[in-house]
């Protein structure tokens, strides 16, 4: 009983670092810099209620709810980052015609030119790093595309230079977690 014990303590007792994360997303080169929060969205699996005469029986379901993935990043001076996800989303609401606005050369993950179906969605990762800033962790998001970004507020009477922040919150199709 001794031996199953020892077999299950941990091999590493480092802890994981808030600090220590990079985010790309192909669609969005000038976002990856600047961003300063991310977060691993939660996933929820539904379930189904099994009815007795005596009690209700839950019983796992089959269907997967991800929530969405939320970030924060630095506006850049010439508001590059904040322009191309205020595009994006321009190009997906069809303001001005029926036809999607081209919002960028889609490009793969593997630095190619993606395909003209996937133009309007981008893949991602959120790559954790060790306590010595190398990947241990990936976070790979399939199809993402952004729902909503937050406005911009300037401020005469601000006393100390607070940098543009603002907050971005993505949908996607599925995520995968990867140890490297």
């Amino acid at each position: 009983m001794v031996i199953k014990a020892l077999e299950r303590q941990p091999t590493s007792l480092d802890y994981a670092s808030p600090t220590q994360f990079k985010f790309v997303i192909n669609q969005l080169p000038k976002v990856e810099y600047f961003t300063v929060v991310a977060s691993v969205p939660g996933i929820t699996l539904g379930e189904a209620v099994f009815s007795t005469p005596f009690r209700q029986i839950p019983i796992a379901g089959d269907e997967l709810t991800y929530d969405t993935f939320n970030l924060s990043f630095i506006v850049d001076e010439k508001l590059e980052n904040y322009i191309t996800i205020h595009n994006w989303l321009v190009g997906h609401g069809f303001p001005r015609s029926r036809t999607a606005a081209a919002i960028a050369t889609p490009v793969s993950a593997t630095g190619n030119v993606a395909s003209a179906d996937r133009v309007m969605t981008s893949d991602a990762t959120l790559s954790i790093l060790s306590n010595h800033n190398n990947p241990i962790v990936e976070v790979r998001f399939r199809d993402m595309y952004p729902t909503s970004i937050s406005s911009l507020q300037y401020d005469q009477g601000a006393t100390d230079v607070d940098y543009l922040r603002v907050d971005a919150s993505f949908s996607y199709q599925s995520y995968t977690i990867h140890t490297l």
